[in-house]
């Protein structure tokens, strides 16, 4: 099978059986989606989902965040994976948007990643989720299963590279949904450590015997 041919079983099936989906994050704003975003980097969405209403209804804004003490803030985000940073990141990231966006969240990627604790991959769910934009994110479950069914070569060995990949063999007006196909065929199924191969749609032609496809 080809590669052309992987991207249009796939993105077939995922047509027709999943249909359009977005994130799991709750959130009522893109500032609220901004900070559960931020705290979702290396911890799943179930977690953020369980400490951010407490979090917002205490810091519903960039304006009541940015009031808050780095500490405050950690008394809320303690469950999460690097708490210390995140709370605060949360704290300057609200401050720079109250300072220098009046408080609202920028559409422009080159802003977004000026904010503290933002980079690229969060910069291209809050366009992707809030603005409507064609970007894709690249995380761990999204490179992971790129490489595990053979979407992309091997070489595209960093998150850019997989991202630019498929950018390039995803149709524009689907990459937002391919995005979130992908991310939870891998949160659900093709898991890291134990993938779920009976429970696979895509295991008759999956590379799994090839070297550093399957468990790489």
């Amino acid at each position: 099978m080809t590669r052309k041919e992987r991207y249009d079983y796939i993105l077939e099936y995922f047509r027709q059986n999943v249909g359009e989906v977005t994130t799991e994050l709750m959130f009522g704003s893109a500032f609220q989606l901004l900070c559960a975003t931020l705290l979702s980097a290396q911890c799943t969405d179930k977690r953020i989902n369980e400490i951010t209403p407490a979090l917002f209804h205490r810091y519903p804004d960039a304006k009541t965040m940015a009031a808050a003490e780095v500490e405050e803030i950690f008394e809320y985000v303690k469950s999460v994976s690097y708490p210390n940073s995140k709370a605060k990141h949360l704290v300057e990231m609200s401050r720079m948007l109250v300072d220098d966006f009046g408080g609202e969240v920028p559409s422009n990627p080159d802003e977004l990643v000026k904010l503290p604790g933002v980079g690229r991959k969060t910069a291209n769910v809050i366009q992707a989720v809030w603005f409507g934009k064609p970007t894709l994110a690249v995380d761990t479950h999204v490179y992971r299963v790129s490489h595990r069914l053979g979407l992309v070569p091997k070489d595209a060995n960093n998150p850019r590279k997989v991202e630019d990949y498929l950018m390039k063999n995803i149709p524009i007006n689907e990459v937002s949904s391919a995005h979130h196909w992908i991310l939870l065929h891998g949160r659900y199924i093709c898991k890291s450590a134990r993938p779920m191969c009976e429970k696979c749609q895509f295991e008759f032609f999956c590379p799994k015997l090839l070297e550093d496809s399957k468990l790489g």
